[in-house]
């Protein structure tokens, strides 16, 4: 049986480049951020239209990788991850991610933190409320009773601090 590793957290805390390393190290594959794909095709903002599409590919692309993972599954994020964007940016969510995000389980979250420089790109907007979407995304999981691994510290401890969590699920 496949293990589901959630990258979990706002922009720019290096979700991406985590998850690369992280299928290398485990030979496995990486399911990419699907509203990266999505809003740079589209060339434009972020929509309330584009919430539950960019859900559905989430989810596609992730039904589609797991089958190719080798012992785990590395999701640069989740539809999880949508819902919080979508309360965020438009305060409301579609009764679809509401209810995919009950019936969707994980085995292991991995909460990255704000402690890395915020990087500049077409897509990322928030520098200036890094804490508040932190601390978002840090409330959904607990709100929700989801237990977490946090990740923090240059890109050398974050994979450490990764490799450990998900070493120590892998071997429980």
């Amino acid at each position: 049986m496949v293990k589901k590793i959630v990258l979990f957290g706002s922009e720019s805390t290096g979700k991406t480049t985590l998850a690369k390393h992280l299928a290398l190290h485990y030979n496995t594959v990486w399911v990419p951020e699907y509203a990266r794909l999505y809003l740079e095709r589209k060339g434009s903002p972020c929509a309330w239209e584009d919430i539950e599409p960019i859900a559905r590919g989430q989810i596609e692309l992730e039904e589609n990788l797991y089958s190719k993972a080798h012992r785990i599954l590395i999701c640069d994020t989740d539809i999880r991850e949508t819902k919080v964007y979508s309360y965020a940016y438009f305060n409301r969510c579609s009764d679809f991610i509401l209810e995919e995000v009950k019936k969707r389980t994980y085995d292991l979250y991995l909460l990255l933190n704000i402690d890395i420089p915020w990087e500049k790109d077409n897509l990322r907007d928030r520098p200036h409320l890094r804490k508040e979407m932190h601390e978002l995304f840090k409330n959904e999981l607990q709100q929700n009773n989801i237990a977490f691994v946090e990740i923090s510290g240059d890109f050398s401890e974050r994979k450490k601090q990764a490799i450990e969590a998900i070493d120590q699920l892998l071997f429980l």
